[in-house]
């Protein structure tokens, strides 16, 4: 089945994102990219050493099978996001940018007005923004009209393994939205992958869940196959819930 996906101009086959935090080694994290399938792997600027190229994180992800999406994660408002953004771009690793604004550092939460800020202004400096937002339909939107290429509402809190419990939000962004919609933070087994993915999301970001298993590589593939039957479940159309029984054997034309 060719059942591809577009964010900004490039095809993607896969709908697993991956994340690189938290692996407790490279070789870890290089086994468990390759098992999950992905083609889009998210690295946080903080662990680049722009002054050494040779010896961060990117030396582990091969550019040729993986686009690296470099994310802002770590700051407080738009000035700062955009700031490493900048960096990256200097540097010649990316156009691309997962834009993180989280400027209370208990809950992660990402900071509405500061995003919509710096996504404007990255935007218009030719970036392909994938802004990390709560799930809140006016804003994705909002984010939309600016030209940002994807809306990334959370399921949960960052690193919270809770599941998707942003639900009813997350459907009406998908309602509403012609740009991907990708379910990011929160995911913490991949039922929770299956069911964003069976609500008709176009994506999942999957890193904490994956990066602290007991076997991270087995985790992945789970994650892949999580995501895999979520979007061929929602394809093949799943049956609305009654609230009274119904039959699945005949009950007329019975010879007794």
């Amino acid at each position: 089945m060719n059942d591809t996906f577009t964010i900004g101009g490039r095809e993607f086959y896969s709908r697993l994102l991956v994340g690189t935090g938290k692996f407790r080694s490279s070789e870890e994290m290089v086994a468990a990219i390759e098992a999950s399938g992905t083609e889009l792997v998210t690295v946080s600027l903080r662990r680049v050493d722009l002054d050494s190229p040779s010896d961060h994180i990117l030396k582990f992800i091969d550019p040729e099978k993986y686009l690296v999406l470099p994310n802002t994660s770590g700051a407080r408002n738009a000035e700062e996001a955009i700031r490493l953004a900048r960096l990256t771009k200097a540097a010649g690793i990316s156009t691309w940018v997962k834009l993180e604004v989280t400027p209370d550092p208990r809950y992660l939460l990402p900071d509405p007005v500061e995003t919509l800020k710096a996504a404007k202004i990255l935007v218009g400096e030719g970036f392909t923004v994938l802004p990390y937002i709560n799930a809140d339909p006016v804003l994705a939107k909002r984010l939309e009209d600016v030209g940002c290429a994807t809306v990334m509402p959370l399921g949960a809190p960052i690193g919270s393994n809770l599941g998707i419990k942003t639900r009813e939000n997350i459907l009406i962004i998908v309602e509403q939205a012609n740009i991907p919609v990708v379910v990011d933070a929160g995911i913490g087994a991949p039922s929770h992958a299956s069911e964003a993915m069976e609500m008709g999301v176009d994506a999942c970001l999957v890193n904490t869940a994956i990066a602290v298993a007991n076997n991270s590589a087995m985790m992945a593939r789970a994650f892949k196959k999580g995501v895999e039957a979520g979007r061929e479940a929602y394809l093949a159309g799943i049956p609305k819930p009654l609230t009274t029984a119904r039959s699945s054997s005949p009950t007329t034309g019975l010879p007794w």
